[in-house]
């Protein structure tokens, strides 16, 4: 029997959820590795999933809290749609998915699972990554832990920053 290992995913089952939006991000940057954050842009910010659909997956946040597309000011918006187009660029170099999912989902009813604070989710994907594990065991493999995908993708989102 193989055993699966991904222990972050037992924070998030377990762990208490926290009262405050975990997209509110503090000003300064002491907690941006542990949050995971790769980037941070003049309106938005870049940051690894901490509970992954996939290796490299990634969200694009404004800093402002707002819930809806409709709500961003067209500087936000530009430069979040900028910010997705530079985490896909950095993903292709990266891990050379055969495709990359970019998605938002605007609402609860629409699956987002943090429905108060719009956000951008970008999971690179391969031919035959939904597996059998994925499909019938309700459970997906990351083959790198979170902490090395962050010290490979930093560097690269460095070169983009403010």
């Amino acid at each position: 029997m193989e055993v699966l290992w991904a222990p972050w995913r037992m924070d998030y089952i377990l762990g208490p959820k926290p009262d405050e939006c975990v997209f509110c991000i503090p000003e300064h940057t002491d907690e941006d590795e542990e949050r995971c954050i790769l980037l941070r842009a003049e309106h938005c910010f870049v940051l690894l999933n901490k509970f992954p659909y996939n290796n490299g997956h990634l969200m694009v946040c404004p800093y402002r809290h707002v819930s809806s597309l409709t709500d961003l000011s067209e500087e936000e918006s530009c430069e979040i749609m900028k910010c997705v187009t530079i985490s896909c660029k950095i993903l292709e170099e990266t891990f050379n998915p055969q495709g990359i999912n970019v998605g938002l989902n605007i609402g609860e009813a629409a699956g987002a699972g943090i429905a108060a604070h719009l956000h951008f989710q970008l999971v690179p994907r391969w031919s035959g990554d939904a597996s059998f594990m994925a499909v019938f065991g309700e459970t997906t493999v990351i083959p790198e832990h979170l902490s090395s995908t962050y010290k490979k993708l930093k560097p690269l989102f460095d070169r983009y920053g403010k």
